[in-house]
């Protein structure tokens, strides 16, 4: 393959694929259609053109027919007359006459052969036409329902542009959530290691150590004296609880 022809080549191929992908087929099938219609009103026309001819030939033939009958009764008449001259005329011109008839039907046979063939193709072609319909709209019948059963899959799997946009919208979204937890996580482990400064809390480490520290001990010493006060209590309610006993064993 020549350069020019590989040049051609990939041109073509390059119309051919952008034509696939802006093609629409139910246009392209009402499009078909339609020109098999403009074939079957083209033949329609030359059927009625063809007839139209052959009727005015056959009208012809008539006018020719009666001058023929004219002619007849002119010799006839000549003859009574005794006009040999008048007769040979008169069969002169009826004999040119006939033969302008046989030319005629002649004609007239060609033109009713063609519109036979005319009329064969119209209803040949009115058949294809119907079949064709038929099968045009069964095509965009299931054109159009792999179509919608296509729309519904790419929904389903999140092939088409907006589930695939959703799609990626989740996944950052996600991504996203995962790091501030966790960021927040390591911000808490951190904090409570002390490892990472309260920059609101007064003092360094230290200083918060030792007020942790001394808030241990003022709630230790609380409790100690809750204890110890709960204590004194108990005892208190069950000495008087055996004081009214002591008569009774001295009487005894």
């Amino acid at each position: 393959m020549t350069l020019f022809g590989r040049i051609a080549f990939q041109i073509e191929s390059w119309i051919n694929a952008v034509l696939n992908r802006t093609s629409d087929p139910a246009a392209e099938l009402d499009y078909s259609y339609e020109q098999l219609r403009d074939q079957l009103q083209e033949i329609n026309r030359g059927i009625a053109t063809v007839t139209t001819q052959k009727k005015r030939l056959q009208m012809h033939r008539e006018r020719l027919r009666s001058s023929v009958e004219k002619y007849d009764e002119q010799v006839r008449e000549a003859v009574r007359q005794d006009r040999d001259d008048l007769a040979r005329r008169a069969l002169e011109k009826k004999h040119a006459t006939l033969d302008q008839v046989t030319g005629l039907e002649e004609q007239i046979e060609r033109l009713q052969a063609t519109q036979d063939d005319l009329v064969e193709r119209q209803v040949a072609l009115r058949g294809r036409i119907e079949g064709f319909r038929t099968h045009k709209e069964t095509l965009k019948a299931r054109h159009e329902a792999a179509q919608a059963s296509a729309r519904v899959a790419e929904a389903f799997t999140g092939v088409g542009g907006e589930m695939a946009d959703v799609s990626r919208a989740i996944e950052r979204a996600t991504e996203r959530t995962e790091q501030m937890e966790a960021r927040a996580a390591a911000l808490e482990e951190l904090e409570a290691s002390g490892a990472l400064d309260d920059v609101l809390a007064e003092g360094d480490e230290i200083d918060r150590e030792l007020q942790r520290r001394s808030t241990e001990q003022r709630i230790d010493r609380e409790l100690e004296d809750l204890k110890t006060r709960v204590g004194r209590e108990t005892d208190a309610g069950t000495d008087g609880e055996l004081e009214p006993e002591t008569p009774e064993s001295g009487t005894d």
